[in-house]
Protein backbone atom coordinates (compact mmCIF):
# COMPACT_ATOMS: atom_id res chain seq x y z
CA UNK A 1 0.00 0.00 0.00
CA UNK A 2 2.76 2.19 0.68
CA UNK A 3 4.59 1.58 -2.22
CA UNK A 4 1.43 2.59 -4.48
CA UNK A 5 0.79 5.68 -2.63
CA UNK A 6 4.87 6.71 -3.04
CA UNK A 7 4.37 5.81 -6.74
CA UNK A 8 1.11 8.23 -7.05
CA UNK A 9 2.79 10.88 -5.33
CA UNK A 10 5.48 10.80 -7.64
CA UNK A 11 3.43 10.07 -10.79
CA UNK A 12 1.27 12.90 -9.57
CA UNK A 13 4.02 15.50 -9.11
CA UNK A 14 5.27 14.43 -13.11
CA UNK A 15 2.06 14.88 -14.20
CA UNK A 16 0.99 18.60 -12.39
CA UNK A 17 4.71 19.78 -13.49
CA UNK A 18 4.35 18.84 -17.27
CA UNK A 19 0.77 19.19 -17.56
CA UNK A 20 0.68 22.46 -15.41
CA UNK A 21 3.42 24.00 -17.58
CA UNK A 22 2.05 23.36 -20.63
CA UNK A 23 -1.81 23.79 -20.30
CA UNK A 24 -1.52 26.59 -17.55
CA UNK A 25 1.59 28.37 -17.42
CA UNK A 26 2.47 28.73 -21.25
CA UNK A 27 -0.83 29.92 -21.67
CA UNK A 28 -1.20 32.04 -18.74
CA UNK A 29 2.55 34.06 -19.72
CA UNK A 30 1.10 34.56 -23.12
CA UNK A 31 -0.98 37.33 -21.44
CA UNK A 32 -0.35 40.93 -22.00
CA UNK A 33 -1.71 42.11 -18.80
CA UNK A 34 0.82 39.77 -16.18
CA UNK A 35 2.12 42.36 -13.43
CA UNK A 36 5.19 43.93 -14.34
CA UNK A 37 8.11 43.65 -11.05
CA UNK A 38 11.14 44.44 -11.23
CA UNK A 39 10.87 46.17 -14.57
CA UNK A 40 9.16 43.08 -16.54
CA UNK A 41 7.22 40.39 -16.60
CA UNK A 42 10.27 38.28 -16.12
CA UNK A 43 10.46 38.40 -12.64
CA UNK A 44 6.43 37.68 -12.51
CA UNK A 45 6.56 34.39 -14.58
CA UNK A 46 9.72 32.84 -12.75
CA UNK A 47 8.12 33.07 -9.24
CA UNK A 48 5.08 31.15 -10.94
CA UNK A 49 6.82 28.91 -12.03
CA UNK A 50 9.26 28.17 -9.37
CA UNK A 51 6.14 28.33 -7.03
CA UNK A 52 4.14 25.53 -9.11
CA UNK A 53 7.09 23.18 -8.98
CA UNK A 54 7.72 23.97 -6.05
CA UNK A 55 4.86 21.67 -4.90
CA UNK A 56 6.07 18.31 -7.10
CA UNK A 57 9.27 18.78 -5.13
CA UNK A 58 6.88 18.75 -1.83
CA UNK A 59 5.24 15.69 -3.03
CA UNK A 60 8.35 13.63 -3.90
CA UNK A 61 9.88 14.42 -0.33
CA UNK A 62 6.90 12.99 0.84
CA UNK A 63 6.70 10.22 -1.41
CA UNK A 64 10.42 9.44 -0.41
CA UNK A 65 9.43 9.27 3.48
CA UNK A 66 6.69 7.47 2.62
CA UNK A 67 9.04 4.76 0.18
CA UNK A 68 11.34 4.63 3.67
CA UNK A 69 8.15 3.74 6.16
CA UNK A 70 7.41 1.03 3.76
CA UNK A 71 10.69 -0.67 4.51
CA UNK A 72 11.78 0.12 7.71
CA UNK A 73 10.15 2.85 10.99
CA UNK A 74 11.41 6.25 10.26
CA UNK A 75 13.59 7.72 12.37
CA UNK A 76 14.08 11.15 13.31
CA UNK A 77 17.60 11.92 11.22
CA UNK A 78 15.91 10.19 7.75
CA UNK A 79 13.03 12.61 8.11
CA UNK A 80 15.35 15.39 8.51
CA UNK A 81 17.51 14.83 6.23
CA UNK A 82 14.62 14.68 3.35
CA UNK A 83 13.50 17.90 3.99
CA UNK A 84 16.75 19.19 4.00
CA UNK A 85 17.09 17.72 0.60
CA UNK A 86 13.50 18.91 -0.35
CA UNK A 87 14.58 22.67 0.94
CA UNK A 88 17.71 22.92 -0.54
CA UNK A 89 16.05 21.57 -4.68
CA UNK A 90 13.05 24.24 -3.18
CA UNK A 91 16.10 26.47 -2.81
CA UNK A 92 17.49 26.50 -6.37
CA UNK A 93 14.40 26.70 -7.99
CA UNK A 94 14.53 30.53 -7.27
CA UNK A 95 17.84 31.02 -8.41
CA UNK A 96 17.06 29.10 -11.48
CA UNK A 97 13.79 30.66 -12.72
CA UNK A 98 14.34 34.69 -11.03
CA UNK A 99 18.39 34.36 -11.56
CA UNK A 100 18.22 34.92 -7.62
CA UNK A 101 15.85 38.16 -7.34
CA UNK A 102 12.84 36.36 -5.51
CA UNK A 103 15.09 35.88 -1.97
CA UNK A 104 13.15 33.06 -0.85
CA UNK A 105 16.03 31.15 -1.63
CA UNK A 106 18.29 32.37 1.13
CA UNK A 107 15.43 31.07 3.63
CA UNK A 108 15.38 27.59 2.05
CA UNK A 109 19.32 27.50 1.97
CA UNK A 110 19.29 28.13 5.82
CA UNK A 111 16.37 25.88 6.12
CA UNK A 112 18.33 22.92 4.29
CA UNK A 113 21.70 24.01 6.29
CA UNK A 114 19.85 23.55 9.78
CA UNK A 115 17.66 20.66 8.93
CA UNK A 116 21.03 18.97 7.83
CA UNK A 117 22.93 20.26 10.90
CA UNK A 118 20.10 18.76 13.06
CA UNK A 119 19.81 15.39 10.89
CA UNK A 120 23.81 15.17 12.34
CA UNK A 121 22.78 15.20 15.85
CA UNK A 122 19.37 12.99 15.88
Amino acid sequence: MLVTAAFLLLLTGIAHSYLGERYILIRLFKRDNLPKLFGGTEFTTGTLRFAWHLLTVVWWGIAALILQASVQSLHTKAVLQVFSAVALISGLFPLFFTRGRHLSWVVFFAIAFLLWLASRAA
